[in-house]
């Protein structure tokens, strides 16, 4: 019911934006073209003091690749999530801080291709017009949302079936989102008792058998059903009268108290399931983290492949054994897959890695150690440098891994996990992660796992994007590296 509204509404202002983007971009091609209009600086007849602008059909092509980026930006600040309930000044900053990552983005495609042609100063007029025509729009549709509420429009009344704890909690949240348009006409319950009474100012109005009359003798846009799992057995006749008078009707499935793990319903073959999954990510969340991942593992294999070789070369010729080292990982719920790495190690570093259990200077079941014997002294730079981890980009192409994610275990350490440690399974491996950007080998074993897991609970794009900028300045400067 609500989530579909706000699916609706999100959906809706998708569109409203991109449009405003592309009213943008050809006001901004406008007025570049003619800014020797406003140049009043020209003191020299006949000199071209800014060059001419190529055609608008040269620029039409970026366009896509600037509403995605727009769609991607506002998304990961959070203004597709009930903007309604920010106020003016966060809205605002999310328009700005869109913006930033949208020009950074548009500015790092020109120059890799050799976009010449375009111009710096209509990037600049497109930069300002985007924020000035979103923040207006936003703002207008912020007050508008208000004015409607104040004059009584737009509003559901809605059947609460249930005067329980669940039922008190969902009725503070209709009081405190005036924005969802919802107005309770009363309350229900199995109890004759209960007739009259109040409860946070609701009053309940009668019992399941007086559904049927109520829905008669009011206007009943929607009835929730938000009642004890006891009651399953006795409301399937209130749910009959509600179908047969065509009202919707939903039933709040949070029978379970569970901490983690949030609900969501599908179906197969027309059997309703009602799934629960600890991941907070959405479908097309998860497909953009895709897209990024292969955009940003490309590119990086192709600026890094002069190293790649020259990296081949110098393990090759400085000690014995391959230059790339397979081992097998454990990744997205425990699947097997075989990651890469440039070899830092002897040849039979595995043969002696029981010898040296003794001397693990991490609790839990993973093995880091202090002037490993085993690491040679180019496999030191390469580990401090984090270039060993370079060809996990092709495991990043492949699928098996992400950028960003929780890094990849043995499966022989997942075997020595705590249940509540196995969550971090729940999420594909990456790159780097929060433990990486946070010192990773100072990180203990315990605090590494739930730092994982507040990453998996917090997920979003922009996460992933904090956190690839916090691995810079780890990785140069070689925090926790060993």
């Amino acid at each position: 019911m609500i989530k579909e509204k706000e699916q609706l509404f999100r959906k809706l202002l998708m569109v409203i934006d991109m449009f405003m983007i592309v009213v943008s971009f050809f006001i901004s091609f406008i007025l570049r073209q003619n800014v020797h209009i406003f140049y009043k600086l020209d003191l020299i007849p006949g000199k071209e003091v800014i060059a001419a602008l190529n055609s608008l059909g040269g620029h039409i092509y970026i366009l896509p690749f600037l509403l995605f980026s727009w769609w991607a930006a506002l998304s990961s600040s959070g203004l597709y999530e009930s903007f309604r309930r920010k106020n003016v000044i966060e809205i605002v900053w999310g328009i700005i801080k869109s913006a930033f990552f949208v020009m950074i983005a548009l500015t790092t495609v020109e120059f890799i291709f050799k976009l010449q042609f375009i111009s710096r100063t209509f990037i600049a007029f497109l930069f300002f017009i985007s924020i000035l025509f979103l923040i207006i729009e936003r703002i207008f549709i912020v007050f508008f949302l208000r004015f409607l509420r104040k004059r009584g429009y737009n509003y559901k009344n809605v059947l609460i079936i249930g005067t329980g704890p669940r039922a008190e909690n969902f009725i503070k949240l209709v009081h405190k989102h005036n924005e969802w348009g919802l107005k309770i006409l009363g309350l229900i319950d199995i109890d004759k008792n209960m007739m009259g009474k109040a409860i946070l100012e609701e009053k309940v109005i009668g019992t399941l058998d007086d559904i049927p009359k109520i829905l008669n003798e009011n206007v009943v846009n929607e009835v929730m059903f938000i009642v004890p799992r006891s009651w399953l057995s006795i409301i399937e006749k209130s749910l009959l009268a509600c179908e047969a008078q065509g009202i919707r009707t939903n039933i709040a499935a949070d029978f379970f108290n569970l901490n983690i793990a949030r609900s969501v319903s599908s179906d197969i073959e027309g059997m309703p399931l009602l799934s629960f999954q600890t991941t907070i990510g959405e479908e097309w969340q998860l497909l953009l983290k895709r897209v990024f991942d292969i955009i940003l593992s490309l590119a990086g294999v192709m600026f890094s492949l002069p190293i790649f070789l020259g990296l081949i070369i110098m393990i090759k010729s400085l000690s014995r054994g391959p230059a790339i080292f397979k081992q097998i990982r454990s990744g997205l719920n425990g699947r097997k897959f075989v990651m890469y790495k440039f070899r830092t190690m002897v040849e039979d570093a595995e043969a002696k890695r029981a010898e040296l259990g003794k001397f693990n200077n991490i609790n839990g079941p993973a093995f880091k150690m202090h002037n490993d014997p085993r690491v040679t002294k180019f496999g030191a730079f390469l580990r401090r440098s984090s270039l060993d981890e370079l060809p996990q980009l092709f495991n990043v192409l492949k699928g098996e891994m992400s950028i960003v994610g929780p890094r990849p275990p043995l499966p022989s350490e997942i075997e020595k996990y705590e249940i509540w440690q196995r969550r971090r399974l729940s999420m594909k491996p990456g790159l780097t992660c929060l433990w990486q950007a946070n010192g990773r080998n100072n990180v203990d074993f315990e605090k590494w796992m739930k730092l994982d897991l507040e990453y998996i609970d917090t997920w979003s794009i922009g996460l992933d994007f904090k956190i690839m900028l916090k691995t810079i300045p780890a990785v140069l400067f070689s925090v926790g590296a060993r």
